[in-house]
Parts: structure tokens; C-alpha cells; sequence
């Protein structure tokens, strides 16, 4: 089996498993930016011991490019687990995080989610570069 048949996409304003990815449309080249990576924006994701978010991660494919680059791997690693029994834990993570980087060649952002009972899923975003 592949990637292709198990990783689901779709637009993360009806879909609660979907990542986000909020970047600029356009940047200079070799100029930091922030990316802004999430799940559950628009429809809020379960964030339980049973039912939660485990990782996001941010790729760039450059244009032209053989194969991806890992940017960022964001792991959510506490999600209300405690001796007392589940989400009765004092703290809890949020699938929420920024990542700053720079880019010399345009290209496409592509961020990676993983929900512990749904699975892998994808989105993307172009990204031009600007000399």
C-alpha cells in the first residue's frame, strides 16, 4: 500500500482533521517568514486522551524539485493522561504551532496531521519566492 491510498485531503473549512496552513502567498528570497500550522481552525478537534491530534509536520517541495524537504516536525504530546484516568490531566497541548524559515526557490508548502483514530491527512499551499 501507498501514501496516496491512506493520507485523505480536504478543505479544512468543513473538515476538522484537515491541517492548515497559513503562510504569505509571496516572500523575498532568503527572508525569514512565518508559517502558521494547525487542526481544527474552522470546526474544532477533539483534544482528548481517546480522540486528539499526535503531530503536524511541514514539508517544502521546491519547483522542479526530485523530492521534499522536512522543515518542521511539531509533536502534541499530552492531551489530559493521568494516573487518575483519562482527561482528568492538569495540561493538555493544542494542535497550534509557528515555524520560522526561509526559501530561496518557489515552491509548495505541504503539511502532514495525524489523528489517533482518523488517520493521516494533508493539505498544501504555493508559495512564490521573489528575488
Amino acid at each position: 500500500m501507498k501514501f496516496e491510498h491512506i493520507i485523505k485531503s480536504a478543505d479544512w473549512k468543513t473538515e476538522k482533521h484537515a491541517p492548515v496552513i497559513e503562510a504569505p502567498g509571496t516572500v523575498k528570497a532568503g527572508e525569514k517568514f512565518v508559517v502558521e500550522l494547525s487542526v481544527g481552525k474552522e470546526i474544532p478537534h477533539p483534544n482528548t486522551t481517546e480522540h486528539h491530534i499526535r503531530w503536524i509536520k511541514l514539508y517544502f517541495m521546491p519547483e522542479g524539485g526530485k523530492f521534499p524537504f522536512e522543515v518542521a516536525n511539531v509533536e502534541f504530546t499530552v492531551h489530559g493522561e493521568s494516573v487518575d484516568g483519562p482527561n482528568k490531566g492538569p495540561v493538555y497541548t493544542e494542535p497550534h504551532a509557528k515555524v520560522a524559515m526561509k526559501a530561496t526557490a518557489s515552491g509548495m508548502l505541504v503539511a502532514a496531521s495525524y489523528c489517533n483514530i482518523h488517520g493521516l491527512w494533508e493539505s498544501a499551499q504555493e508559495i512564490k519566492v521573489e528575488a
